[in-house]
């Protein structure tokens, strides 16, 4: 039997309540209940702990799928399986997207992902980030192809809004197959350790076609994702750090690729002299040290928000602050492998560098790095290629750069890390330095080999030359005669000196060549 329609205003005002009270409870309680006996929020839950308490304003909420198929026209919920809106965060407009895996198991159709498209065009429209929350099961097969071509869609939007607005993903629950490529093309990718997983295909499909016996979480969990593949830059403890952290990332990012990056009333002061950092650099040249520890004497407050923490610790990424402005630090980590570049700390901050200068952050580097790791594994799969990705970013970057040379900067390596040669703006050095083509060790064995061999004190003649290839060339003061370094700095010094530099350069204007884009060696 039809509902009657109804006809006088407060019969319309109180279907008007009805249908979004069954909007917000689409979902059954057994779905809900599901939902977090797995220590997961529901899709509007995760909205109201991202943004700030009652900004949230819901779009589509009437939608419904169009499916044929006879089962799906039984339940047609509205809203169909995602909650897409706007609210702020810190009072900073952005717009979300937030996948319900308790309808359809968050299955995308083609309403699903005209809602998504909608939410996100309208971010690239008004010049906000879009955070997008994964948690779905996978294209809806009842759909056949057209679920595909609605993957396509949001594609298109996420590599047409790359570079113009921040994109963040928090993939929530699983994310496999066509799914993985959006958060793939966005700016940053955050998991929840145990329930969040993404693969192109699962573990049944590898052991059919492979034989390889592998679980989910070691497949595509997110500590595999964070330390093995490089594809997440994030793993949380569970969905509150996610989302709490979400929000600390989004107060160092503009709103858009023509806006800076908000300023924060600074609390430290901005003169502040760390006598620690004299110390932090051992006295022995083989020694290593924690490079996130020199990060933190310099930036405000000791903050430093990592990047990709787990992968690549040969180096480290991660934003800062210095004296309020936001910047992104990339540092060699002497701690790990002695700081050597390799294929994959190359990739891991080239694509930090080029994040910063598509959206106007200032770069801080702190270089101390022996070089590029040799080896044929290292040849083999394209050091020399993925090396020039990171040579690429920094020369290509517009953005004010600072780098700081804490020791080692040998051979290529030292113009790869924000060299002078790469258009850095300032390039400052401690005396414990060493700009040179290789170590004094590996020069004396090459240069003087003859000459050590013929000797009848071999080792102390190595000893001797060493000591006189280290006065002549392993220090920062061959470099800052020719102008490759702008100053030897004091250690402590390095704070005031960086902010005095940073401030210097906020006016920094440099037009780039007539070109659709650059070829960076990918």
């Amino acid at each position: 039997m039809r509902r009657k329609s109804p006809e006088t205003y407060e019969e319309k005002l109180a279907q008007l309540s009805e249908l979004r009270e069954a909007a917000l409870h689409s979902a059954s309680e057994s779905a809900v209940d599901k939902q977090h006996a797995k220590g997961k929020y529901t899709a509007r839950e995760r909205i109201a702990k991202l943004l700030d308490p009652g900004s949230f304003q819901e779009l589509d909420t009437f939608v419904r799928h169009r499916t044929t198929d006879f089962e799906m026209q039984k339940n047609r919920p509205w809203g169909d399986a995602v909650v897409t809106g706007h609210g702020t965060i810190d009072g900073r407009k952005v717009c979300v997207f937030s996948q319900d895996f308790t309808v359809f198991g968050g299955s995308l159709g083609e309403v699903m992902a005209e809602k998504m498209c909608k939410v996100m065009d309208l971010a690239a429209k008004i010049g906000c980030p879009v955070i997008g929350i994964n948690d779905s099961g996978g294209a809806r097969i009842q759909e056949g192809v057209v679920s595909l071509g609605a993957y396509g869609d949001v594609f298109v939007r996420n590599v047409k809004c790359s570079g113009v607005i921040p994109q963040i993903s928090l993939v929530m629950g699983p994310c496999a197959g066509g799914a993985v490529y959006s958060p793939a093309i966005t700016d940053f990718i955050f998991m929840v350790k145990e329930t969040s997983h993404m693969f192109i295909t699962g573990p049944d499909v590898i052991r059919t076609v492979t034989g390889e016996e592998v679980g989910f979480e070691e497949l595509g969990g997110a500590m595999s994702h964070n330390s093995k593949s490089g594809v997440a830059h994030f793993a949380s403890d569970d969905e509150d750090q996610c989302l709490e952290d979400t929000r600390y990332l989004f107060s160092f990012l503009p709103q858009n690729n023509l806006e800076l990056p908000p300023r924060v009333a600074p609390s430290d002061d901005p003169l502040r002299m760390d006598p620690e950092l004299d110390t932090a650099v051992p006295d022995n040249p083989t020694k290593p040290y924690d490079m996130r520890t020199v990060v933190r004497h310099v930036v405000d407050d000791g903050e430093f928000f990592e990047v990709h923490e787990h992968h690549a610790k040969n180096i480290v990424c991660g934003f800062s602050r210095l004296n309020g402005y936001a910047v992104g630090v990339v540092g060699n980590q002497p701690a790990h492998m002695a700081g050597v570049l390799d294929i994959e700390a190359s990739a891991k901050a080239a694509r930090f560098v080029r994040t910063c200068d598509a959206f106007n952050v200032p770069i801080l580097t702190f270089t101390d790095v022996p070089g590029f790791l040799p080896g044929t594994a290292q040849e083999w799969n394209g050091i020399i290629r993925h090396g020039a990705k990171l040579l690429y970013a920094f020369a290509e970057a517009t953005v004010p750069k600072i780098t700081v040379v804490t020791r080692k900067a040998y051979g290529g390596a030292y113009d790869v890390m924000a060299s002078k040669h790469l258009l850095a703006d300032f390039n400052f050095a401690w005396p414990t330095a060493e700009v040179a083509v290789m170590g004094p060790e590996g020069a004396v064995n090459i240069i003087y080999r003859r000459d050590i061999a013929s000797s009848p004190t071999p080792d102390e003649r190595r000893t001797k030359l060493m000591d006189d290839y280290r006065a002549r060339f392993a220090n920062p003061y061959s470099a800052a005669e020719r102008g490759y370094i702008d100053d030897v700095i004091v250690p402590h010094e390095t704070r005031p000196k960086v902010i005095n530099a940073l401030e210097t350069l906020l006016t920094k204007r440099e037009p780039g060549p007539k070109r659709k884009h650059g070829n960076i060696p990918l």
